[in-house]
This record gives structure tokens, sequence and C-alpha cells, in this order.
């Protein structure tokens, strides 16, 4: 009779184990999910900023090469008018 009440015992020790572990899986696995959640979030904000600096970048830049490319297209003109004025007085 000892004999059957220690298997009683060793069969609810291994249930009460069993249960204790697939608790602390599913909580591992509820940290894990939150983790992996937080880090693509994380990661979506950093390619979104990424891509907006780099959108400013090149904004600045068109607006630094149409500025130049101004500039110099009215100083050619100036200087041709200014030539153009010298040879008809």
């Amino acid at each position: 009779m000892l004999g059957g009440l220690g298997k009683l015992a060793a069969e609810g020790l291994a249930h009460r184990t069993e249960k204790a572990t697939e608790g602390a899986v599913h909580a591992v696995e509820e940290v894990v999910k939150e983790v992996v959640e937080h880090a693509t979030e994380t990661g979506q904000k950093a390619i979104a900023e990424a891509l907006q600096k780099a959108q400013e970048s090149g904004a600045k830049v068109v607006k630094d090469v149409t500025e130049k490319v101004t500039n110099t297209v009215t100083d050619a003109v100036t200087h041709t008018v200014e030539n153009l004025g010298k040879l008809g007085q």
C-alpha cells in the first residue's frame, strides 16, 4: 500500500511540475511576444525617421542645386546682357 501512495505522490508531483512548467513557458512566451512587438515598433520608428531624414536631406540638396543653377544662369545672362550693351555703345 505504501508503494501505491508513493506512486500517487510521484504522479501528483509530476502533474504539478508539468503544470508549473506550462505556466512558466506561457509566461516566457508572453515576454518574448512583448519584446518582439517592442523591437518591431522601435525598428519601424527608426526606419521612418531614417527615411524622413533622407527625404529632408534630398530636398535640401535639390534646393541647393536649384539655387546654384539659378544663380549661375542669372550671372551668365547678366554678363551677356552687359557685354551686349557694351557692344551697342
